[in-house]
């Protein structure tokens, strides 16, 4: 136990945060037209670009046995329509019926929303794209569906089961050469195997799964093309925005002060941090007087699961033409306080997790509070374990989650009124 806890010491050591001195400069080149995707990840300072025609289709991993994951489209290239209600239309496709066609879209609040799971479906068992089947449990497809690209080509496609037992998701779909659809491509897409991402890209040109996003941990917001909505003239329609969308490990807080300070702001409450994946969105610019305007009073706190926080603000965009835009931020979390609790007392190893046991360390002896309690969720907030923690300094404590299956999970300490989250991966 003595070398346990030794070991635990000199982690516990090495994940102290330090805060950066001063504002780090960002340059995130999206190409012309935003022919990129760019993910961030700001405690490395790190952008991955990738082609925003590398992928067309993002299917999430299901919560636990019984649930579904969401289906989205690309939308900075693909609209989706819902073109037939039953199975039998997917044979009978016209694509110059476009017109009574019902547009869909993806959540522009949520990442378990896609365009597919918003289908009109009124059955009684309704799962947006299919239908519960209760007699094997598995979601069957009834929605046919259209994708149409903004080369103005045409894909249908008919998403046929998913089988909850082994997460296979089973899809066909053809494409339209301007005269005829060609023959059918049948699919099957698992993204329960996939340790690292919580959602699993498919290209219908590649006609398989394709590496796009970093892993999950590897990126905090992607800068891309999406759809929301947008009130103009007193009507609100979807429209097409160029903007930040956030990942499901931080939460962001949009404040109206100055971005460019010498001053040192306070940090915003607890409650003003929100999960919405578009708070940062398109709003910190505007066009006005044919070039784009930075809003100066848009300014953000990027809470990321592992305790830290980022300030930034927005200094330049682009638009289209060359598809730059640039911020500037500051890891702020020195100023964060936690009333007698240090929050990097607390972690866990190994991480990521072989065999799906790990051992907590914490130190909970500047704690007061009289329940210490660590909880486990699924990357869809779904609690899936929890566990008291004693309160006698500090300690180290073997778990086994040996009913989890492989992906990624926040493990959050509770000490009175202060929390700290950390991620976790199970392989």
């Amino acid at each position: 136990m003595m070398k346990k806890l030794l070991l635990a010491a000199t982690m516990l050591t090495g994940m102290f945060a330090t805060a950066q001195e001063g504002y780090t400069q960002v340059t995130v080149e999206m190409q012309p037209a935003y022919a990129n995707q760019v993910y961030y990840k700001f405690a490395t300072n790190t952008q991955t670009p990738v082609a925003a025609a590398n992928w067309d289709l993002s299917f999430e991993k299901a919560a636990g046995q019984m649930a579904l994951g969401a289906i989205r489209v690309n939308d900075a290239r693909i609209k989706v329509f819902q073109a037939a209600s039953t199975e039998a239309g997917y044979a009978t496709v016209d694509v110059t019926q476009e017109a009574s066609w019902t547009e869909l879209y993806n959540s522009h609040l949520t990442w378990s929303e896609g365009a597919f799971d918003n289908a009109v479906n009124n059955s009684p068992l309704a799962y947006g794209w299919g239908n519960y089947n209760p007699g094997n449990h598995h979601v069957e497809g009834v929605i046919v569906f259209v994708l149409k690209y903004t080369d103005n080509t045409y894909k249908k496609i008919f998403i046929d089961d998913y089988n909850p037992f082994n997460g296979n998701i089973e899809f066909k779909y053809a494409s339209w050469d301007g005269a005829a659809w060609s023959a059918d491509q049948v699919k099957t897409v698992n993204p329960a195997t996939d340790a690292t991402h919580n959602f699993t890209h498919f290209s219908l040109t590649a006609n398989d799964v394709v590496a796009v996003a970093p892993a999950d941990a590897d990126w905090d917001m992607v800068f891309r093309q999406y759809y929301s909505p947008v009130t103009a003239g007193g009507e609100t329609v979807m429209y097409k925005v160029t903007g930040a969308l956030q990942s499901p490990l931080v939460t962001v807080a949009q404040v109206a002060e100055t971005g460019n300070t010498a001053e040192t702001p306070a940090l915003p409450a607890a409650s003003a941090y929100a999960a919405d994946i578009n708070t940062i969105g398109d709003d910190w610019k505007a066009f006005s007087g044919g070039a784009y305007v930075i809003n100066p009073t848009n300014t953000y706190y990027i809470k990321h699961t592992d305790g830290n926080i980022y300030r930034m603000f927005f200094t330049a965009f682009s638009g289209t033409a060359a598809g730059t835009l640039a911020f500037n931020y500051k890891n702020v979390s020195s100023t964060a306080g936690m009333e007698g609790f240090d929050k990097n007392a607390f972690g866990f190893y190994p991480n990521p997790s072989s065999d799906k046991n790990i051992t907590l360390i914490y130190d909970l002896q500047n704690s007061n509070a009289t329940k210490n309690t660590v909880s486990i969720y699924s990357m869809t907030g779904a609690k899936v374990f929890e566990t008291e923690l004693a309160a006698d300094g500090f300690n180290a404590k073997e778990i086994s989650l040996s009913n989890l299956t492989s992906g990624m999970y926040i493990v959050t300490l509770e000490s009175g009124k202060n929390t700290v989250s950390k991620k976790l991966v199970i392989q």
